[in-house]
């Protein structure tokens, strides 16, 4: 019997578990995928007929996001623990420095291939060149890549700014449906109050996504509340005038004009509940990222506190010369329990709570919820599977909780819209979609 038109481009895929993160979990479940979308998400019996995908022992969850990476220094994991953030940042900007353009896109490439592979389909990524951008959109994820500048020097923010139009302007003839640009401003200590005005006007103007690393460490907190530390010290002995700037770093994203529905937060560390009310009323979402925190003994972002203000908050691996692995799960397991630690309402501290900040939580702060985040007839069909345990035999009374439990590492299928990136736990080959034009 010749198989009928409508088989041959719908898919469904079968499953122990579906865990669509926006309902409950599905025992013996099935999504359909129809071309780049979801069309249905239920009990396997009901399922329209499509070609079958069989996946045994395995849980189908939405495509992890990874709202924090430097995609580009993926090969500089292992740098010297020990030091000074300020000293471990110079090296950093040394050693990045010694890399060529081939080098950092091969970085970046990697970096891709190693989330991939961990069920990551989103990145959210801030970097000083075009790499990301070219190794997300020669591997087929999706993605933001934000586009950083630096200038801690008020007297030089024009030729910042202008080169940034330039940079983004390039960035922006390939975007696509799948991958889009935005702008980074990196940091208190090295943007001034007049740059940060300029790229969040910029921003705002361009209808651009905006993301900067904020209230992360003590030393962070003493340039911008007291002119004082090593940093300060260090923009002085480049001849940069340096005082107290506001009460805290994110008090003075809120008198530079830079807070917004469009801004990300990265880090958000130090973050007092004067600070939260101000994320929270201004509609940022924030991006926190426990294994690089505690790399540095900055401590942990106040993720309850965010959660219980409403702030859209998802979780980041940071690069890996701060972290050993891209593993969102993990992270997002960190920053649950720091959620539950907190006293925030349950739901958000177990497992399923990991799973949302993973899934939907990392969509929400990147403002892609409506076409990503979970498994939803509709969405676009990012979807990651993971085996289960040889031992996975929930009880009645506990099945939800452990249907969300920890999925065993790599993703034995990962889909991007649709199309198969990951196939038997390996990467699978794809063209490259056409730019916008």
């Amino acid at each position: 019997m010749t198989e009928r038109p409508e088989r041959q481009y719908r898919a469904r895929y079968h499953a122990r578990w579906v865990l669509p993160v926006s309902a409950p979990p599905i025992e013996d479940g099935t999504v359909v995928v129809e071309m780049d979308r979801i069309t249905y998400v239920g009990p396997r019996a009901g399922a329209p007929l499509a070609r079958d995908v069989e996946l045994g022992d395995a849980v189908i969850t939405p495509g992890l996001v990874n709202t924090h990476t430097h995609l580009d220094l993926t090969v500089l994991r292992g740098l010297p623990q020990g030091l000074t953030f300020f000293d471990w940042i110079r090296g950093l900007v040394a050693a990045r420095d010694r890399l060529t353009p081939g080098e950092q896109l091969d970085s970046a490439r990697l970096g891709v291939r190693e989330g991939l592979q961990a069920g990551i389909t989103t990145y959210a990524d801030t970097a000083p060149s075009d790499a990301p951008l070219g190794a997300m959109l020669e591997l087929g994820v999706r993605g933001i890549a934000y586009r950083e500048v630096f200038g801690p020097d008020p007297a030089k923010c024009e030729a910042a700014l202008s080169e940034l139009r330039r940079n983004v302007a390039a960035m922006r003839a390939r975007e696509t449906r799948f991958v889009g640009v935005g702008v980074s401003p990196h940091a208190p200590y090295s943007v001034s109050d007049a740059l940060y005005r300029a790229v969040a006007d910029f921003a705002r103007a361009q209808q651009l996504p905006l993301a900067t690393h904020i209230a992360e460490s003590a030393d962070e907190s003493r340039l911008v509340g007291g002119g004082e530390g090593p940093f300060a010290e260090f923009l002085r002995g480049r001849g940069i005038s340096v005082s107290p700037r506001a009460r805290t770093p994110v008090a003075l994203l809120k008198e530079c004009d830079v807070l917004g529905r469009n801004a990300l937060l990265i880090h958000c560390v130090r973050a007092d509940a004067e600070d939260i009310a101000t994320i929270a009323g201004t509609g940022c979402g924030v991006a926190t990222c426990p294994v690089s925190n505690r790399f540095f003994a900055h401590g942990a972002a106040p993720v309850g506190d965010l959660l219980a203000a409403g702030v859209r908050v998802g979780v980041g691996t940071d690069s890996m010369a701060s972290n050993d692995r891209m593993d969102v799960w993990h992270e997002s397991l960190l920053a649950a329990g720091f959620a539950l630690a907190g006293g925030v309402a349950p739901g958000h501290g177990d497992h399923r709570g990991a799973l949302e900040l993973a899934t939907l939580g990392g969509a929400r702060a990147l403002g892609l919820d409506d076409r990503i985040g979970s498994l939803e007839a509709g969405k676009q069909a990012d979807i990651a599977v993971f085996p289960l345990p040889r031992s996975h035999t929930p009880r009645p009374a506990d099945r939800d909780a452990r249907a969300a439990g920890a999925p065993i590492m790599p993703a034995v299928l990962v889909l991007v819209a649709g199309r198969e990136l990951v196939r038997g736990g390996r990467l699978a080959n794809w063209r490259p979609p056409p730019p916008f034009h």
